[in-house]
């Protein structure tokens, strides 16, 4: 079996480091929960991330960099349903190979951390919205909805993992699709 390349290790790291905040808070997750979550020591860890904060820092910009991904997608598109199907598909298979990162995207938009880490999180709203073309200052009940469909979406995908049913990723799309309140 061949060695995993730097790339992948540093996915593998920043995926459960992803997962791990998350679900735990910056403050509350450790190296050596995120160490021992890939099978690393902490010194190890250490190694490729100097500080708790350096990879704290590469998990917000790789989750950053794959949000303005989406939203740069659709940026061509005129806002409307097509647009926002196609930000639903792109999340959803994102989600699939990434669910860390969109849980931790989730919880941006919840915008539960305070301090400096709480300001960048709340960062991730902005490509987001931008994505579904939504001024959430404007349109509160529009940027509910948004927050809705992602929140089914990682629902029902973390949902699936733990118990697979026959269900296929344009399920997903179409759970999520229905939150925004578009006709099918």
């Amino acid at each position: 079996m061949p060695r995993p390349s730097k790339q992948e290790i540093d996915d593998e790291i920043l995926e459960a480091a992803a997962t791990l905040f998350a679900r735990h808070g910056f403050k509350e997750t450790s190296v050596q929960r995120i160490a021992d979550a890939v099978g690393y020591s902490k010194t190890g860890l250490l190694h490729r991330y100097p500080t708790k904060e350096s990879l704290q820092q590469a998990v917000l910009d790789r989750v950053l960099r794959d949000i303005r991904a989406v939203a740069d997608e659709v940026a061509a598109m005129p806002p409307g349903p097509v647009r926002d199907r196609a930000v639903i598909t792109s999340v959803a298979r994102l989600a699939a190979e990434c669910p860390g990162t969109v849980a931790l995207l989730l919880s941006g938009l919840a915008g539960s951390e305070e301090g400096e880490l709480g300001t960048a999180m709340e960062c991730i709203g902005e490509p987001v919205f931008e994505a579904f073309a939504v001024d959430p200052e404007t349109d509160p009940v529009r940027a509910i909805r948004v927050v809705g469909a992602l929140g089914a979406l990682a629902v029902a995908g973390v949902a699936l993992r733990e118990k697979p049913l026959a269900a296929t990723l344009d399920d997903l799309i179409d759970i999520s699709y229905d939150a925004l309140g578009h006709e099918r």
